[in-house]
């Protein structure tokens, strides 16, 4: 089942080698290991993906591209999976990942209030941000770690499941 809907929703790989954003990783795109889709390869896509979700720098795609070439992971999934930290999601999580941070460090006596630019986040660095950054860290481990056993455990059951089918029906044909 994780296979099949996977498939359906990722976008070709040809459509996605012809992006002009990951033209600069050049025929290395063209290692059939960031294509296939198996327990491995989606597995390690989706803590990777993750992991980079809640890293709070702006090219986290690239930095997924980077780390799929690598370890040769599923390369559109963990891509995608960095689209989990969008405009709408954004505030919340980073919000969490200081909570995250203040929870694990303690009371940093700094008020949180974050804003979507460039310049709050160089400002900040030096009175939230090693609280913030812990608490990105922390949670990008992990949610990284539980979609790398979670996907691992749908899987196999999913695999299980289907052998037991497979020999329901071979024992009813028989």
């Amino acid at each position: 089942m994780p296979k099949k809907l996977i498939k359906r929703i990722l976008p070709d790989h040809e459509t996605i080698k012809k992006n002009k954003s990951l033209k600069m990783f050049g025929p290395v795109l063209n290692n059939p290991n960031l294509w296939c889709l198996n327990r491995r390869s989606v597995s390690g896509a989706f803590a990777l993906g993750l992991f980079n979700a809640f890293i709070p720098v702006p090219f986290q795609m690239w930095l997924s591209a980077l780390g799929a070439i690598t370890f040769k992971v599923n390369l559109p999934l963990s891509i995608a999976l960095v689209w989990i930290t969008n405009p709408l999601t954004i505030p919340p999580m980073f919000y969490f990942c200081y909570i995250v941070g203040e929870w694990v460090l303690g009371d940093s006596g700094h008020e949180f209030a974050y804003e979507m630019s460039w310049e709050w986040l160089t400002n900040s660095i030096s009175t939230i941000g090693p609280t913030f950054l812990t608490g990105c860290l922390v949670c990008a481990t992990f949610f990284s770690i539980v979609g790398y056993f979670g996907i691992n455990i749908l899987w196999r059951h999913s695999v299980r499941k289907n052998w037991a089918k497979r020999k329901l029906r071979v024992a009813h044909a028989v």
